[in-house]
């Protein structure tokens, strides 16, 4: 009882005390001029354009120009005309969260999409797009964080709080390494943002990758690729908006989303629906200046906060690691993790490539044993990378060099380690015991 009254309180605030609007004067593709309400709008304002049909689209303001508002629709525009009212909405777009959303899925809108029954609200609001904290305000990174992943713990060690991009091409294992790190990575809640992926996959990843275990300390926030760029867009928006939300609240949050490169191709379709130039390939200015909005708003929370650690995918093309979206993450990110295609085309998964990964925590967040490890065990494997190929073509000879001969050594057991089974867990402890036991051998 007292919870329905607190949910018709939150409604009741949030009903207008007036109607403002004004009427479409035209519609060019996806972009629909309003005239006469633009004083009462701002760049991210809702309007809801009323349809011939009395159907209601809900829309986003994305510029102005000749007296008049550039909306976007968040659905289709059938039954938009000339003259059709456009009512103003929310000034600042919010959703009200709870711990009720853990184990649920929703859109962009927040509401639920699992056929479960509807979301219990709270009375917080929380903005879409909230700032990032203050720079002096921020805590520092915490204690090295448990991902499951023995690849990861040991060569690429995450703290909490820590911001990681998965850099990688299609097809090479990133679903499958993400439902790893949202099952075993050692913190209270994960909120995973599947953006602009297949309709297809979403229910395979939340029913066989994810499983019962992981989706009841999730929530999964879903914009499939069929739906609109403001839809792809502000799907990545509410991923960081219910992390910040666990986050105010104690809680220790991992950020998982796929994939940061979708959210960049949906600012470039509204951008250039907007009027803005193209630059590199493409990409309009304001992708660059989203990027790392979106991006800063993971990390360590204010004091007395809890953390978000981000582990956010890239979907390179043509796996080019230095394409516009995938350079401009990587300086942002605090390291990067690189899945190669050929390593997953020699069936060892996860497709990791640890020479050319990166953390720039370590080595500060291990012990001198701890380094001491990795630094053997990297040795070896650049030593056997850098002569791969004349090993394989029978051109070296044993006796060369001894540190290749130790790398040849030791190669099989080292990619045994590498190789894990997404049903396959390795605490932190475990992996560089495993790990010494190898360098001994």
């Amino acid at each position: 009882m007292a919870a329905s009254l607190k949910s018709l309180h939150i409604g009741i605030n949030r009903i207008q005390s007036d109607r403002r609007y004004g009427r479409v004067v035209a519609v060019r593709g996806l972009l629909v001029e309003v005239a006469g309400a633009e004083h009462s709008l701002s760049v991210g304002s809702r309007v809801i354009i009323e349809a011939r049909d009395r159907r209601l689209i809900d829309c986003e303001v994305i510029g102005f120009g000749d007296e008049r508002s550039l909306v976007m629709p968040f659905t289709g525009l059938d039954g938009v005309g000339i003259g059709c009212k456009a009512y103003v909405g929310e000034q600042e777009p919010a959703v009200y969260p709870s711990s009720a959303w853990l184990g649920r899925v929703v859109n962009a809108f927040g509401q639920p999409v699992d056929g479960k029954g509807p979301l219990r609200e709270s009375g917080e609001p929380a903005l879409l797009r909230a700032r990032p904290p203050a720079a002096h305000e921020r805590q520092r990174v915490g204690a090295k964080l448990d991902l499951g992943v023995r690849a990861l713990n040991s060569f690429v060690s995450c703290c909490s709080g820590q911001r990681m991009g998965i850099f990688a091409g299609s097809g090479v294992g990133k679903s499958v390494l993400m439902s790893m790190l949202a099952r075993y990575t050692a913190t209270d809640v994960a909120v995973i943002g599947l953006i602009g992926e297949r309709g297809r996959e979403v229910q395979e990843f939340i029913e066989d990758d994810l499983g019962e275990e992981g989706l009841a300390r999730s929530v999964v926030v879903v914009a499939t690729s069929d739906e609109s760029a403001l839809m792809r867009r502000q799907a990545a928006w509410l991923t960081l908006t219910l992390s910040e939300y666990f986050r105010d609240h104690g809680q220790q949050v991992l950020c998982l989303m796929d994939s940061i490169t979708r959210f960049a191709m949906a600012q470039r379709e509204i951008g250039l629906a907007g009027g803005e130039p193209p630059t590199t390939k493409g990409y309009t200015p304001t992708v660059f200046t989203e990027l790392p909005k979106l991006l800063e708003r993971a990390g360590p929370g204010p004091r007395g906060a809890g953390s978000i650690t981000g582990l956010f995918t890239v979907l390179v093309e043509g796996d080019d690691h230095n394409e516009p979206v995938a350079d401009a993450v990587r300086g942002i990110l605090d390291g990067h993790i690189v899945m190669e295609r050929a390593i997953a085309e020699r069936g060892r998964y996860p497709a990791i490539n640890v020479l050319k990964s990166v953390s720039r925590t370590m080595p500060g967040c291990n012990s001198d044993a701890e380094n001491e490890i990795v630094r053997e065990a990297r040795t070896s494997l650049a030593a056997y990378a850098d002569m791969e190929e004349m090993i394989r073509l029978g051109a070296y000879r044993r006796g060369a060099d001894a540190v290749v001969d130790r790398a040849m050594d030791l190669m099989p057991q080292l990619d045994a380690y590498l190789n894990q089974k997404k049903d396959d867990q390795t605490n932190l402890a475990d992996g560089y015991q495993r790990l010494a036991d190898i360098l001994r051998s």
